[in-house]
């Protein structure tokens, strides 16, 4: 008997899921505006679109992969309790299979589409998330979002390398600039899950250490992050759009930061979560515009 159409649409849901797209949104944000300053103009069509649609089979295979492995302490979590694995809507087998099936088709397609040094990024970033923060850091050490956090600041390297196949200061700074960013990104959501991850057994920093001794290491990214962010102007050759956004925002960012610091509460802390989402997205918008004018 054919699956009814409903049926098919919850099933490609379910699937849609397992790569956790809101990650993978965030992740193309980075990805385009570094392509666009590697060619110090448009890069063309052809060549964003592959790199994004290997970029997005990368990231969703780990991001399945990760689900895969972490279903015991998802169903324990209310934020997570939700996925397809806890739910039952995707067996488990069946999403490793579709996981893994998603890296190879990203590792075939980037290297064919676009340069096997590409590739090599996207799946360094893969098998870094998988096995150094899913496999090892996440259950082990409160530092697992800081270090872990390296396999989000890949896409740029595979930004930059699909434009001109090689590395430079340029990215490694971008790169740095993200590893900065992420735990005061992170933490903040933590802040308020930090019950979540003390059932689950997850020592993430806002669930093993004070919420004030949190927010003063988030003032500490933030205001480095801030600084990095400000030194790519002069080693990029960035124009005023990109310097004024980076100053303005990084301001912002630090601000919101200071008021958690003063008072450490879950609705300050989401408030630094969402804003953090506009900070990096801003920051390379302005990225793209000020090459692009």
């Amino acid at each position: 008997m054919a699956a009814r159409p409903s049926e098919t649409r919850s099933t490609f849901a379910a699937y849609l899921a397992l790569t956790k797209p809101r990650i993978i949104e965030l992740l193309l944000i980075t990805t385009v505006p570094t392509m666009i300053v590697a060619e110090r103009g448009w890069p063309g069509l052809w060549l964003v679109v592959a790199t994004v649609i290997g970029g997005t089979f990368a990231a969703g295979g780990a991001n399945a992969v990760n689900m895969y492995v972490d279903r015991d302490i998802d169903k324990i979590m209310k934020r997570t309790e939700g996925r397809p694995l806890v739910t039952g809507e995707i067996e488990p087998r069946n999403a490793l299979i579709f996981s893994v099936a998603l890296l190879v088709i990203a590792g075939v397609w980037l290297a064919a589409f676009v340069n096997v040094l590409s590739a090599v990024f996207a799946l360094v970033a893969a098998a870094f998330y998988i096995f150094v923060y899913t496999l090892w850091l996440k259950r082990t050490s409160k530092q697992n979002i800081v270090i872990g956090g390296a396999a989000g600041c890949m896409p740029v390297l595979v930004g930059w390398a699909a434009v001109t196949n090689g590395i430079g200061w340029e990215p490694v700074v971008l790169f740095g600039v993200i590893f900065l960013w992420t735990p005061p990104h992170f933490w903040a959501l933590a802040v308020k899950y930090r019950d979540d991850y003390s059932a689950a057994n997850v020592p993430m920093m806002p669930s093993v250490d004070s919420l004030e001794s949190t927010a003063r290491q988030m003032l500490a990214y933030t205001v480095a992050v801030w600084a990095l962010s400000l030194a790519f102007t002069p080693i990029a050759s960035m124009g005023w759009i990109y310097t004024g956004v980076a100053l303005v925002a990084g301001a912002l960012f630090t601000f919101y930061v200071v008021k958690l610091l003063r008072e450490p509460t879950p609705k300050r802390a989401m408030t630094v979560f969402s804003f953090s989402i506009t900070y990096l997205s801003a920051l390379f918008i302005a990225m793209a515009v000020d090459q692009l004018v």
